[in-house]
C-alpha cells in the first residue's frame, strides 16, 4: 500500500488501528482504565508540558479514543482530531477556542433543533453571541460579519430538513472575513461529503448518528484541518499567545497544523471535562467500519421514500434533495453525488394534528429523537425537538407545525414504504 492512497472503505476499517503490541489482538481493544503509569519522573514532566505525546489520564486522551481519533481524522481529510462525549460537548469545546465573552459567531438558521437552543440560551452565559443568517442567501452571512465576528457555523446537510449547504460559497465570506468556517459533517458523514474539500477549517459530528450508527453510544468529534493561520490576525490568544499553564508555548507556533485539535485537548477537554468513555469509543470505532455500506444503503432507500411520499394524495410536500424537483437538488449533484442523504422531512395536508397522528400510526419506523440508526426513526419536531422554538423560528428551521422527520434506516424499502402506506391510510 505504500505507492498508493487507501481507499475510503479501507481508511473505514483500518484507520488508526493496528494489532495491539502486547496481547495480538486485532481489535481495538477498549482500553477502560483512569491513568496509565510513566516511564520516570521526566517522561511524567515531558508529558505534562507537552514536550512529549502519551497518555496520562482518560479525561485528556485513551488509546481506545486515538484510534477512533485517527480514523475519522483519515475520513475527513484533517491533520487530527478529538473526541468527546457528544455533538454538543464538540461545540463548546471547539468554540471555547475561538471566543472570548462579548464575541459572536454567525449560525446558519437551519441547524439541529439543540444546536439553535444551544447557541441562542446556553452559550449566553459565556458571553458568546450568536447572529443568525440564512443559508438560502449567502449574503445574508456578509452582512452578518462585524468585528467582534469569530466564526461561521454550519451544517454540511441541515437537520431537520436535509436541505444542502453551499459551503464553498460561505467559505469563501470567512476567509474574506478572516475567521474559520465551522462545519457539522453528522448528517452526510464523510462518506457522502468532505466539508474539508470544499473549505471548512473545522468539522464536527456527533458520533451517536451515522458514525456509529447503530444508536447505542453517545459521542462526538472534533476535525481539524489544519488549514487556518490562528496567528495572523490577533483574534485567537488561545492559540496564538503565550499559554502560561504550559510555561509560555504558543500552541500555533509549536503544533502547526494540528494546533487547534491540541488546543480542543490541552485547554478544552481537559478543563471542561467532556470526556468520551473507550467503550463508546470502541462500539463507534465498530460502527464506522460499515459505514460506507450503510450510507449508501440508507440514500437508496430515502430516495425510494420520498419518490413514494412525492406521490402520496395526503403529502402536500417533500423536502428531500435526491428528488429532481427539489431546490437543492443541484447542490446535492455538486456536493453529494453519491446521495443526498438518509433524513428529510414531508409536510402532510392535515396540519400539525396530521403530523401528530401519523407518528403514532406508524409501526416499523420508531417514534425517538435520534437519527443516523440503522433502524428508521420518526419524529414530529414541532412539538418535539424544536418545540422550544417560537412558530416563526421553527419555520424558518424547516420544522413547521406539518412537518414530519424521517431518517430512513437500512431495512427493506419495500417494507418502509408499507408501513407509511398503512399509517398514511
Amino acid at each position: 500500500m505504500s505507492d498508493r492512497l487507501p481507499g475510503f472503505s479501507t481508511l473505514a476499517v483500518h484507520a488508526g488501528a493496528q494489532p495491539d503490541p502486547t496481547t495480538g489482538a486485532r481489535a481495538t481493544p477498549i482500553y477502560q482504565t483512569t491513568s496509565f503509569v510513566f516511564n520516570d519522573a521526566d517522561h511524567a514532566a515531558s508529558l505534562f508540558g507537552l514536550q512529549a505525546f502519551g497518555n496520562i489520564y482518560t479525561r485528556i486522551g485513551n488509546p481506545t479514543n486515538a484510534a477512533l481519533e485517527e480514523r475519522v481524522a483519515a475520513l475527513e481529510g484533517g491533520t487530527a482530531a478529538l473526541a468527546v462525549a457528544s455533538g454538543h460537548a464538540a461545540q463548546v469545546v471547539v468554540l471555547q477556542q475561538l471566543l472570548q465573552p462579548g464575541d459572536e459567531f454567525i449560525a446558519a438558521r437551519k441547524l439541529y433543533g439543540g444546536s439553535i437552543n444551544q447557541f441562542t440560551h446556553a452559550f449566553k452565559s459565556f458571553g458568546w453571541n450568536v447572529v443568525w443568517a440564512d443559508p438560502d442567501d449567502i449574503a445574508s452571512f456578509e452582512r452578518a460579519v462585524t468585528p467582534r465576528t469569530k466564526a461561521i457555523f454550519i451544517e454540511s446537510i441541515a437537520n431537520p430538513a436535509g436541505s444542502i449547504t453551499d459551503i464553498e460559497s460561505i467559505s469563501t465570506v470567512a476567509r474574506k472575513a478572516g475567521v474559520p468556517l465551522i462545519v457539522d459533517n453528522t448528517l452526510a458523514s464523510p462518506y457522502l461529503i468532505r466539508p474539508i474539500d470544499h473549505g471548512a477549517d473545522i468539522v464536527v459530528h456527533s458520533l451517536t448518528k451515522f458514525l456509529g450508527g447503530h444508536g447505542n453510544s453517545l459521542g462526538g468529534i472534533i476535525v481539524d484541518a489544519g488549514t487556518f493561520d490562528w496567528s495572523a490576525s490577533g483574534k485567537y490568544p488561545m492559540l496564538s499567545e503565550p499559554r502560561p499553564e504550559y510555561h509560555g508555548i504558543r500552541l500555533q507556533e509549536t503544533f502547526g497544523n494540528f494546533a487547534f485539535a491540541i488546543a480542543c485537548r490541552v485547554l478544552g477537554l481537559r478543563d471542561l471535562g467532556p470526556a468520551l468513555s473507550p467503550f463508546n469509543a470502541f462500539m463507534i470505532l465498530t460502527g464506522i467500519e460499515t459505514l460506507p455500506l450503510r450510507m449508501q444503503k440508507h440514500c437508496d432507500n430515502a430516495k425510494a421514500v420520498a419518490e413514494f411520499l412525492a406521490a402520496h394524495p395526503a403529502v402536500s410536500s417533500v423536502n428531500y434533495a435526491g428528488l429532481a424537483s427539489d431546490k437543492y437538488n443541484q447542490l446535492a449533484r455538486k456536493y453529494a453525488p453519491k446521495g443526498a442523504g438518509a433524513v428529510f422531512t414531508f409536510s402532510l395536508k392535515g396540519g400539525y394534528d396530521a403530523g401528530v397522528k401519523l407518528v403514532s400510526k406508524l409501526q416499523l419506523f420508531s417514534h425517538l429523537a435520534n437519527v443516523g440508526d440503522t433502524r428508521s426513526l420518526v419524529i414530529h419536531p414541532a412539538s418535539t425537538t424544536h418545540s422550544q422554538l417560537d412558530d416563526a423560528a421553527k419555520i424558518k428551521s424547516g420544522a413547521g407545525p406539518d412537518v414530519v422527520r424521517l431518517s430512513i434506516g437500512i431495512e427493506d424499502k419495500e417494507d418502509l414504504i408499507a408501513d407509511l402506506e398503512q399509517a398514511l391510510a
